[in-house]
């Protein structure tokens, strides 16, 4: 086979790929999220939370599919990672995919009963809709920077050593409030937007509070890193063109490994000042009552706070934490050279149809539902 990049490269590209995939889905599904976390509380009325359900009633569909298409890229480039999240990670994994099952069904069923135990459940349960799923990102993130308790057998097959219990530890729940913090302050600021009046005021007030404690937990959790998380460190690892098994990379634990990247390359240190300096700013130009700044910036900072997570990692996918044979050996569940040159040209030919399709979509859905009647026993 041909090959057009070296190994290298591809997984640089492979990175950009995903990296851009959860940038849209924390930006565009994120205030999606933060709106239904943030539904009881600010939403003081039937008719107020009927706002804000109809303010992201339009588009939470379309947003969502950034999050499939990621996790549809990390299956074609790099299946073992795939393999070994959905099995170790079931638990967690099953919990946020029927919390987002709330979603659609207290939309469409919400209003179907002019009961108010009956909606004020439904609240509740979009509520954890928006709410579960933030903090289960968040977690995620928090345990792959202290490896995954998984290990191959001398057949590749995954043996995963952790349980669910294990994975709501220290630092991965002070992850979680990163996440949950981050995605209810750009959901409150989408609302300081879109509304106005009291409803409007009491959005600026919880995307204030919200974005204090994301800042305060998520330079919380950057000392953390630097200070007391061991990270990993390639050691080895086979040639590019060679039967790539993840048994034949050795990984060793370091500490403040995890700034190594920015130490190496100093360029990258603008992913956390941008996640610091553009939320403030966010929280700043929403003081201030100018919403559309605000917004704008708050995805910036959202932007940032994945590229932190991202440039910390690189070039680990999902480390272990885990060997039979050695406390002191780990490895990677990575692909082959072939693998990501595939599945390289794959994506080349059909992301631009299936994302020009999504845009078609996502416009004609906003038309049809902005022209319908939202009237007192239809949808939301």
């Amino acid at each position: 086979m041909i090959y057009v990049f070296d190994y290298a490269t591809l997984k640089f590209i492979w990175w950009l790929f995903v990296g851009a995939l959860l940038i849209g889905f924390a930006i565009l599904d994120g205030f999606d999220l933060g709106v239904g976390a943030l539904l009881p509380f600010v939403g003081r009325t039937d008719g107020e939370r009927r706002l804000m359900i109809q303010s992201v009633g339009p588009t939470w569909e379309g947003n969502q599919v950034w999050f499939i298409t990621a996790g549809g890229a990390i299956f074609a480039a790099w299946p073992l990672v795939y393999a070994t999240a959905f099995s170790g990670f079931y638990v967690a994994l099953m919990l946020t995919l029927f919390a987002l099952f709330f979603r659609p069904v207290g939309f469409e069923y919400r209003s179907k009963l002019a009961d108010p135990r009956w909606r004020k459940a439904w609240d509740w349960a979009l509520f954890a809709g928006g709410a579960v799923p933030a903090l289960i990102f968040g977690v995620a993130f928090g345990n792959l920077l202290q490896g995954v308790p998984f290990h191959f057998d001398a057949d590749q097959r995954v043996f995963y050593t952790g349980s669910f219990i294990a994975l709501l530890n220290p630092f991965a729940l002070l992850a979680g409030a990163v996440s949950l913090g981050m995605l209810s302050m750009h959901g409150a600021l989408y609302l300081q937007l879109r509304t106005e009046g009291a409803l409007q005021e009491r959005a600026r007030r919880a995307a204030l509070l919200c974005g204090l404690l994301f800042l305060a937990a998520f330079a919380v959790a950057g000392v953390w890193v630097a200070a007391a998380l061991p990270a990993f460190r390639i050691v080895s690892m086979p040639g590019a063109d060679s039967a790539f098994m993840p048994l034949a990379k050795t990984v060793e634990r370091v500490g403040g490994g995890w700034l190594g990247n920015y130490a190496r390359y100093p360029w990258t240190m603008v992913a956390p000042a941008l996640a610091f300096g553009a939320s403030l700013l966010a929280l700043g130009f929403s003081r201030a009552r100018r919403a559309g700044a605000a917004f704008v910036l708050s995805c910036l900072g959202v932007a940032g706070v994945i590229l932190t997570a991202g440039f910390a990692l690189f070039p680990f996918i999902m480390p272990s934490s885990s060997d039979p044979r050695s406390s002191l050996t780990i490895y990677d569940a990575v692909s082959s050279h072939r693998t990501l040159q595939i599945m390289f040209w794959v994506v080349l030919i059909f992301l631009p149809i299936v994302m020009s399709y999504t845009g078609w979509a996502y416009r004609v859905m906003r038309g049809t539902l902005r022209e319908s009647s939202l009237d007192e026993g239809g949808k939301y």
